[in-house]
């Protein structure tokens, strides 16, 4: 027992209330789109394995492979024993994958956001900085740490930015850009094509998080962020979604990289990601530039869930892409519909605030390239069910 338990107990009841408690349920990942927990086998619908490659038996093996070459841990941060040869080698492929100079690799996307921001942001004090209101929490804790005030636009809405861009910040020293390529809990895009116009012609540095659209979206899978080739400052992307595997990157200027080796904290004072990690990686960038057809599918999914959604009447939002919202709106209304689902063999998730805004409770539909279609009607025959 802590000093401080009495504290915790009456803040976890004060969640508890708000039907917003969290508990931790032991899982394990299946193949075919399904997932083991507390004994049973459900349908997956809330993992971020897009392309069903955290099973794939190339990066299982790859793993193996480079665990038994180059052992099972890293020893230190990079700064310290030196780089391994592995970690060069996967940001040299990420820089290429990216069509950038460089690349650098963290241990995971919210641990990059959260270091890269303020180092960036303490190369130019006085800054100005323009985010998009929905962006991730991850981002918005490096700004926290940085100190600096954000501008915010309205939800994809570029004429507000570009609206901003000309009233705020002209006398800054430089002025940034902040946003996602595709948004986590609603599933739609940016306009990037808009976006690196508008940060060209204001002269602004332009931060794209592509965590949900490396290896869905973009020629070949490269994300949404390769359909404009040289147009963005920094690409930051995981490799625990689509890739399978765990980590993320950054990607830039040689010069850039150069700084955040010296600057990120995150970098700076982390162990480097083992030889394992690196080796599933590495099987997955050989894999996802050929994975068209899964990518086709996995889209023809997500319009069949939408078009059934909105059938049922449920709103899915501004959704394009693999990930489909189905907004409830009440919190308890969306734990009792996931909890039917869940009795049904379903796993569909509530998302609930401070995650979502309140009244827009949802379950996040998350599909998966070993989804069949047949999964999609089973699930929207549950929701409909369920109500």
């Amino acid at each position: 027992m802590s000093r401080l338990d009495s504290f915790f107990a009456a803040a976890l009841d004060r969640i508890d209330r708000a039907g917003q408690r969290r508990t931790l349920r032991p899982a394990a990942l299946d193949d075919h789109g399904r997932i083991r927990r507390d004994g049973r086998e459900l349908i997956d619908f809330s993992s971020n394995d897009y392309l069903g490659l955290a099973r794939h038996p190339l990066l299982i093996e790859r793993a193996r492979v480079w665990t038994e070459a180059h052992g099972t841990g890293s020893g230190a941060s990079r700064l310290v024993t030196g780089t391994g040869e592995p970690h060069l080698a996967i940001e040299a492929r990420i820089a290429r994958f990216k069509h950038a100079e460089a690349a650098l690799v963290f241990a995971s996307g919210w641990q990059a956001n959260a270091a890269v921001i303020p180092a960036l942001l303490a190369a130019v004090p006085g800054a100005a900085v323009f985010t998009d209101r929905l962006i991730h929490a991850s981002m918005h804790a490096g700004l926290a740490i940085s100190g600096t005030r954000q501008h915010r636009f309205r939800h994809n809405d570029l004429d507000h930015l570009e609206e901003l861009l000309s009233s705020k910040g002209a006398q800054a020293p430089a002025r940034l850009i902040l946003t996602e390529s595709v948004f986590s809990m609603d599933g739609d895009r940016a306009d990037i094509a808009r976006l690196a116009a508008i940060a060209a012609r204001h002269q602004a540095f332009l931060f794209v998080d592509e965590a949900h659209a490396t290896g869905v979206l973009g020629p070949g899978g490269a994300g949404l962020s390769a359909e404009a080739p040289g147009a963005i400052d920094l690409i930051m992307g995981t490799f625990s979604k689509a890739l399978g595997g765990f980590g993320a990157y950054v990607a830039g200027s040689r010069v850039m990289i150069d700084y955040l080796v010296n600057t990120a904290s995150g970098f700076i004072f982390t162990t480097a990601p083992p030889p394992a990690v690196l080796g599933a990686i590495d099987a997955a960038l050989d894999l996802v530039p050929g994975m068209e057809a899964e990518r086709a599918h996995l889209a023809a999914l997500g319009d069949r869930l939408r078009s059934g959604l909105a059938t049922l009447g449920i709103d899915h939002g501004a959704s394009s892409t693999q990930i489909v919202p189905a907004v409830i709106g009440a919190e308890t209304a969306a734990l009792d519909i996931s909890r039917k689902l869940e009795e049904s063999g379903l796993l569909a998730s509530a998302i609930r605030p401070p995650t979502v805004p309140p009244g827009t409770s949802r379950l996040r539909l998350a599909l998966r390239a070993t989804h069949a279609e047949s999964d999609v009607d089973t699930l929207l025959n549950a929701i409909e069910a369920s109500r």
